[in-house]
């Protein structure tokens, strides 16, 4: 089968594209990336092929999906911070770029597999995420996401087409860019202590979240498009942890043997307080699924830093 992974040269699609290249029962691997997150060099390894332009080109993108068995889904523009700062362009590349994907998808039946964020559930405090929750966005960016999920979600009653919807939660892991503003915590933290800097903790750092490894969320993206699997609802894809931002960073420090000193600065606007998936769904749709632990997780990320992954 071809596969068109978009985004697929960002930090989870290139590891996808590892992945995939594993499956005796994958043939072609197209990456549609316009690069302004991603990098060319991620893919170097993969196989796949590389096409340069964005989900917004109607035109590129029919052409792209016009071999396809399957599409999955991950470009976006990610960050909620990102999202404050421009919400207009969160809104274009997130919904309405989604919105393109799905109609090149449509023409053909394309089984689609599509990326949204655990952030959709926003100033919900029930815990854990279970996904008849409902949906309170605190953000440009999650309010986009959500618009993701409910379009791919619209378009199998409407048109009849194959779709999946994951929800992620704090995926992390090798590839993941550190060193600019809208990094993400882990690879952030994991910069700084290599710097010997202190790690910053927005806020008092007792808020929680449910890491999920990066290698763990190739896989299950990999099953989903191998076996075809749909579902009529959004689905968790996290396994329930839950973990302090103020753990984290002791655990990081565990991890690298080395001393840590925190930095607390003011709490950011559009960040939950607390996040833990319930992963119900998720082991019914994919039974044996089997997590890659936050430990082994930090070591393999702290040796893919320390190898010069995350060098600028």
């Amino acid at each position: 089968m071809n596969v068109v992974v978009t985004g697929g040269a960002g930090f989870i699609g290139a590891n996808l594209c590892r992945e995939l290249a594993s499956r005796p029962g994958v043939g072609e691997v197209l990456v549609l990336d316009d690069l302004s997150t991603g990098s060319a060099a991620n893919l170097a390894g993969t196989g796949a092929e590389l096409v340069e332009g964005s989900i917004l080109d109607r035109t590129l993108l029919e052409d792209v999906v016009a071999g396809a068995d399957a599409v999955v889904h991950l470009a976006a523009r990610p960050s909620v911070p990102r999202s404050l700062a421009d919400p207009f362009a969160s809104h274009e590349v997130n919904a309405t770029g989604t919105v393109r994907v799905l109609e090149a998808c449509r023409r053909r039946g394309t089984h689609l597999v599509a990326a949204s964020s655990s952030s959709v559930y926003g100033a919900v405090t029930d815990l854990p995420k279970h996904e008849d929750l409902p949906t309170r966005p605190l953000s440009p960016y999650a309010a986009s996401k959500l618009a993701t999920e409910a379009y791919t979600l619209a378009y199998g009653p409407a048109f009849g087409l194959p779709a999946l919807v994951f929800r992620f939660f704090n995926v992390y892991g090798p590839l993941q860019p550190a060193g600019h503003a809208y990094a993400a915590v882990v690879p952030s933290f994991i910069d700084a202590a290599l710097r010997g800097e202190p790690l910053t903790v927005y806020g008092d750092g007792h808020q929680t979240r449910d890491f999920t490894y990066v290698g763990t969320v190739a896989r299950v993206l990999a099953d989903a498009v191998e076996r075809k699997v749909t579902c009529a609802s959004p689905v968790n894809l996290a396994f329930g942890t839950r973990v302090s931002v103020l753990e984290l960073a002791h655990r990081v420090a565990k991890t690298m043997e080395s001393a840590v000193e925190i930095r607390h600065e003011e709490p950011r606007r559009g960040d939950v307080r607390d996040s833990q998936a319930d992963d119900g769904v998720l082991r019914e749709l994919f039974p044996g699924l089997r997590a890659v632990s936050l430990e082994r997780g930090l070591e393999e990320t702290v040796r893919w830093f320390r190898g010069g992954g995350g060098a600028a």
